[in-house]
């Protein structure tokens, strides 16, 4: 325990003293190629760059346009850090932005607030996750993505074509869809689990529940867990945008956060109901097994129950002693078969009438 204590003081040590200025990826996924995509956009129009190179970004400039500049791939720290040196971002921000494994987050500065999440997205039996963060300010936003995914295509489409508010509206609503789409994927997650949950049944069968199902619920209490503990950060930022004065989100703009933070709580109640039914299916897997090795062991009983009294007959007639009745008599030997059977018989009648058989 204090070894593991010590280890942890100091993980948390050289944490502290991380340079400010050194930046390092702390994904374990393969490095994916850095794309960086930029629409720039307003009420009549929306200009869409896509494969821009780091030196073709310049800071985000005030006027009617507002930008949303998308990149894929955190592992070229370099370039990364670069563009949001452009953009006045902190170097703790960058750090932060690239450390996939921390706490999703929510921080304000003077130009911009910044905001961190997981997502998950379902693939198959599977599920990827990844981490997303957002820098967002007046009159732009800027998202990181761990790698090329298909959270926000509709939103592009919808600037493309546009579809609904978003060329009206400032970057905060674009937030806000873009947190509306990745909680809609948890949604997607959750009812995956939903109907894997319901596929298991652990009475209906003949045979024993294989190990590999106890296995496969511990695996999805712990991504539910996880979940769980992704949402909560979000709903406390809707919180914080309900009961605060958030520099870059507008008034009239705040109700749509309300919607969040009902998510996020639906979302919530579905992950306690979830892990309430992976923990009684736990529960369920443990009663099964346990029954029916009471009924293996009820079994085993009974049959040398039955053989106790044939063997202590048994026992008797195989003594050597030379005066034995019985051994002189021309129908001892099916008198004694006679016995054992009328014995067997009686108590399988016996334990029939228990109902013990």
């Amino acid at each position: 325990m204090k070894a593991r204590k010590n280890l942890r003081n100091i993980r948390l040590l050289n944490r502290k003293k991380t340079d400010p200025g050194q930046f390092l990826f702390t994904g374990t996924r393969p490095a994916e190629k850095l794309c960086i995509q930029l629409f720039r956009y307003d009420e009549t129009e929306c200009r869409e760059e896509k494969d821009l190179k780091p030196g073709d970004i310049e800071k985000f400039t005030e006027g009617r346009q507002k930008f949303w500049l998308n990149i894929y791939g955190l592992s070229d720290t370099e370039a990364i850090a670069d563009i949001c040196r452009k953009q006045g971002i902190h170097s703790l921000v960058i750090q932060d932005i690239l450390d996939v494994n921390q706490r999703p987050k929510f921080q304000e500065f003077e130009e911009y607030s910044f905001l961190t999440i997981k997502s998950t997205v379902p693939k198959g039996n599977e599920q990827e996750t990844e981490q997303i963060s957002f820098v967002f300010g007046s009159n732009f936003l800027i998202s990181f993505q761990e790698r090329v995914a298909d959270h926000f295509e509709h939103l592009r489409h919808r600037l493309r074509e546009n579809k609904g508010f978003l060329r009206e509206r400032g970057p905060d609503y674009l937030l806000y869809t873009m947190l509306e789409a990745i909680l809609d994927n948890y949604f997607k997650t959750l009812q995956q689990f939903y109907r894997a949950v319901e596929s298991i049944d652990l009475v209906g069968g003949d045979s024993e529940p294989s190990p590999a199902v106890l296995e496969q619920i511990e695996k999805n209490k712990k991504e539910v867990h996880f979940i769980r503990k992704v949402i909560i950060p979000v709903k406390e930022f809707a919180l914080a945008v309900e009961r605060e004065d958030t520099p870059f989100i507008e008034k009239g703009h705040v109700k749509y956060f309300f919607e969040i933070k009902d998510l996020c709580l639906t979302l919530l109640d579905t992950c306690d109901s979830l892990l309430a039914s992976l923990e009684s299916l736990a529960n369920l897997f443990f009663s099964v097994q346990s029954h029916r090795m009471n009924q293996v062991m009820k079994t085993l009983t009974i049959v040398a129950t039955i053989f106790i009294p044939l063997t202590f007959i048994a026992g008797i007639y195989g003594m050597n002693f030379t005066y034995m009745p019985e051994l002189d008599w021309k129908y001892g030997y099916a008198a004694v078969w006679a016995v054992f059977v009328l014995i067997f018989a009686g108590m399988i009648a016996y334990f029939r009438k228990k109902k013990w058989l």
